[in-house]
């Protein structure tokens, strides 16, 4: 056989299957030190989506720490972070069956430390002094209200719960000077979340271990704080968007603040979850971050003193989780050419060295489609931003003539971000000859407040003007079928799928997962941590139900004439199943190509690998009955109703 073979776009058959991606792939995450040792969570789809703590030591040797069956994972805020803590060798981590603390000592097998409640804990500190954690707590013990949200102190010895923070609606990032004396942390309260406006608080701890009076030091109107952490010689740092973008400032002594490095970057991401990690100190003066502009991360070193921001050359363009320790520098990066990783540097030798892979897949370059970073014209003359990953396959071309199907990826949030770091789910599409387009629709973070602020009273409006608009600019440049386009998105994501193949004809298909289709109903039913974030993005609630209802694709099925796939965990929370299954029941009756593909135990989003490769193939499978191709693989089919 001789290649490339000319066969049509959508049937060429690739290397990267979905058995190839679960089988081999992992998440990876929460990065840490703990003396010489490098400490990491790893997301395994084959143990049924248990996160996994491993731990790496100086020779190489690397071991899992977590036993079976226990998850590491806390559910504050039901998308969790900051589930675990390492001091001197002790681990104090969230079990996710029952949310509770465990201890886990060096050879031994986890302890619980916190009692038996609805309680759950996230984002823990030592607190070494008065032998105790302190950590956030959510407490659900009354189902007839929202839970509670404090910080709390838990003892070492008893696992006693003690509030020392209360009032506010949401916490986060408790933080103990060096000497013990001060504790900082962070508020917000509805209808905000923590990137619309936060404040940033500082106490004394009295000799009780109780806190003083607290004083708000930043924050408040239009200004979100993050990532307040202490330097080696006992002063504060954190990340303010009070110029517009997420920079890193200084609060002195004299209760002065100081901005470090003025730039037109984000130096912060939203904190949808607890335990980020952008920077961290090398000295006393010495910074070490990570900044996000147009798209892509760098890494740099800052003198605090001077203000002199010197970047450090990396092949990384996704850089996170980042940890310092002296000269040696951990965090997770991923390129285009290359798996996520957890990645140690060594300054001082200049030395880079990979811990951990995502997958040890070793993937012919001549499969991998390398993503281009486009600016398109979109409405009201703005330009909105996305990432286009061509068709790839080195044994194939197309007939002469055909132009590829388009797959248009709506990432969720909405306050997230499109990242171009390698991922063999995009290029599973690519190489079987899909044109791939990642949307950074206004409202995505790494462009500014401003770009970032497009979406406030705007949801399902912007994000979905720009994706159609992102499609339309592929057409025009001759990379795309018009007539074959799809979108497919998760959570807000879906939202903007539905929308978009509700409100408008440019997409001739799409998937959601667990994507919102009626927000009244899901400002009804939700978690606490976004029950009032549609205030924001779509309108205060009654008060403006009718803006709720006009952008609800649910309302509008009339004006939905396209094919459409479901995928829903059905344990999900933060958007439960009757959102799909609303829109499914209507688009049956009314005669249009509809399936539906629900998941046992599944919260929100997929961790098991056999859900995660049905919900792969199911997609593709939908799409090659819609448009018309044959897939190169024999794929497990998908009910589809009134096909």
């Amino acid at each position: 056989m001789t290649f490339p073979q000319t066969a049509p776009y959508g049937s060429w058959k690739s290397p990267i299957t979905s058995d190839l991606i679960v089988a081999g792939t992992i998440g990876l995450g929460g990065v840490a030190f703990d003396g010489e040792d490098i400490y990491w969570l790893e997301g395994r789809p084959t143990e049924e989506g248990r996160n996994v703590l491993v731990r790496r030591t100086p020779d190489g040797t690397v071991t899992d720490i977590t036993p079976q069956p226990f998850n590491v994972r806390t559910r504050v805020h039901e998308y969790g972070g900051g589930s675990y803590l390492i001091v001197d060798g002790t681990i104090y981590f969230s079990n996710f069956a029952d949310q509770r603390i465990y201890k886990q000592t060096r050879g031994s097998q986890p302890q619980p430390l916190t009692p038996e409640s609805k309680r759950r804990y996230a984002d823990a500190i030592i607190d070494s002094q008065r032998n105790r954690l302190i950590c956030i707590c959510e407490d659900h013990t009354q189902a007839d209200r929202e839970p509670e949200n404090t910080i709390v102190s838990v003892d070492l010895d008893t696992g006693e719960v003690r509030v020392l923070v209360s009032g506010s609606d949401f916490y986060s990032s408790p933080r103990l000077c060096t000497n013990g004396t001060h504790l900082a942390w962070i508020s917000w309260n509805h209808p905000n979340m923590p990137w619309d406006e936060s404040q940033l608080w500082i106490a004394t701890i009295n000799a009780d271990g109780s806190l003083g009076e607290a004083t708000c030091i930043a924050g408040g109107t239009e200004e979100s704080i993050c990532e307040p952490r202490w330097s080696p010689d006992g002063r504060l740092y954190f990340s303010s968007d009070r110029t517009g973008w997420w920079n890193l400032y200084r609060y002195n002594r004299d209760g002065t603040i100081e901005s470090l490095c003025e730039m037109e970057a984000e130096f912060a991401y939203p904190h949808w979850v607890f335990g980020l990690s952008n920077y961290g100190f090398a000295s006393e003066s010495r910074i070490i971050c990570t900044y996000t502009q147009n798209g892509s991360w760098y890494l740099a070193s800052l003198d605090a003193n001077t203000k002199q921001l010197q970047p450090i050359n990396t092949p990384y363009n996704n850089i996170s989780s980042l940890q310092v320790r002296g000269n040696k520098i951990a965090f997770i990066g991923g390129s285009p050419t290359q798996q996520t990783a957890v990645v140690i540097l060594d300054l001082g030798r200049g030395k880079t060295e990979i811990l951990k892979r995502s997958s040890d897949l070793e993937i012919d370059p001549g499969y991998l489609s390398i993503p281009e970073a486009i600016a398109f014209p979109t409405k009201n003359g703005l330009t909105a931003y996305a990432w286009y990953y061509p068709p790839k396959n080195k044994d194939y071309v197309a007939p002469e003539g055909e132009l590829p199907p388009l797959l248009v990826k709506s990432h969720g949030g909405p306050t997230a971000a499109a990242s171009a770091s390698l991922s063999l789910k995009v290029q599973y599409w690519t190489s079987r000859g899909f044109a791939y387009l990642d949307v950074n629709y206004g409202g995505s973070t790494g462009y500014g407040r401003e770009y970032r602020q497009r979406l406030d009273r705007n949801w399902g409006i912007v994000d979905v003007d720009d994706c159609v608009n992102a499609a339309k600019y592929l057409v025009r440049q001759g990379k795309a079928d018009g007539n074959r386009m799809a979108i497919s998105g998760g959570s807000a994501g879906g939202y903007t799928t539905l929308a978009a193949l509700t409100f408008k004809d440019t997409f001739k298909a799409g998937a959601s997962y667990y994507g919102v289709s009626d927000l009244e109903a899901l400002v009804k039913d939700t978690h606490k941590f976004e029950s009032r974030y549609l205030d924001r993005l779509v309108g205060k609630y009654p008060e403006q139900k009718a803006i709720y209802e006009t952008r609800s694709p649910i309302h509008h099925i009339d004006r939905l004439s396209c094919p459409v796939i479901f995928f829903q965990g059905l344990e999900d929370r933060v958007v439960p199943p009757n959102q799909a299954e609303m829109m499914v029941d209507v688009l049956k009756k009314k005669g249009l190509p509809v399936a539906y593909v629900p998941f046992e135990g599944e919260q929100h989003g997929f961790r098991r690998a056999e859900n995660i490769k049905r919900a792969l193939d199911g997609e593709f499978y939908f799409y090659s009955r819609v448009f018309g191709f044959e897939p190169a693989d024999a794929i497990a089919p998908i009910a589809i109703d009134n096909l």
